[in-house]
């Protein structure tokens, strides 16, 4: 009985964090270029609840999480090429932030930031792999900047979001 309580709360919480994420995916797509500056570049906000996940929850879990997301966000609001760009980004952020978090050398800020520039790595690759040109790596120095700031505070956020649920068990 107590088993079957527990796998129920995870559920629900996986499935409000994914409702989550996907709502911050939209309120990211409405937000304009003016708060990041740079057209194309978002803060990732919907990495909270991955982070939160993958800390509280499972690798698994936030990997799952994260590509439903991807999958119905690039469904309802974008297309199939942002799925790819979105998939390969997540994919590379994913691997990275599941081996460092599993070295615990870092905090869920350094673990973000990493997640954040290697999603940019991703979506590099994705595009120099389309265009078939290398020049947009020169992008990735822009990208490097404020990666590191969304990294911070998705890292910042996550990090707040872990704690204030610390007591509850999932």
């Amino acid at each position: 009985m107590k088993d079957n309580r527990k796998r129920i709360k995870r559920i629900t919480m996986l499935a409000l964090c994914t409702s989550l994420a996907l709502l911050l995916s939209y309120v990211e797509m409405l937000a304009p270029p003016i708060f990041t500056g740079v057209p194309g570049i978002k803060m990732g906000l919907p990495n909270i609840a991955i982070v939160f996940i993958l800390y509280r929850i499972g690798a698994k879990e936030a990997a799952a999480v994260s590509f439903i997301r991807i999958a119905i966000t690039s469904m309802l609001f974008g297309s199939p090429l942002m799925f790819v760009y979105s998939f390969a980004g997540a994919l590379l952020s994913l691997a990275v932030m599941i081996l460092l978090k599993k070295l615990d050398t870092l905090s869920t800020v350094g673990v973000s930031v990493a997640g954040a520039l290697m999603h940019n790595v991703g979506q590099i690759l994705v595009a120099m792999w389309l265009m078939k040109t290398s020049q947009i790596a020169y992008y990735m120095m822009v990208l490097a900047i404020t990666g590191t700031i969304s990294g911070v505070f998705i890292g910042l956020a996550g990090g707040y979001v872990i704690k204030r649920f610390e007591r509850i068990e999932i």
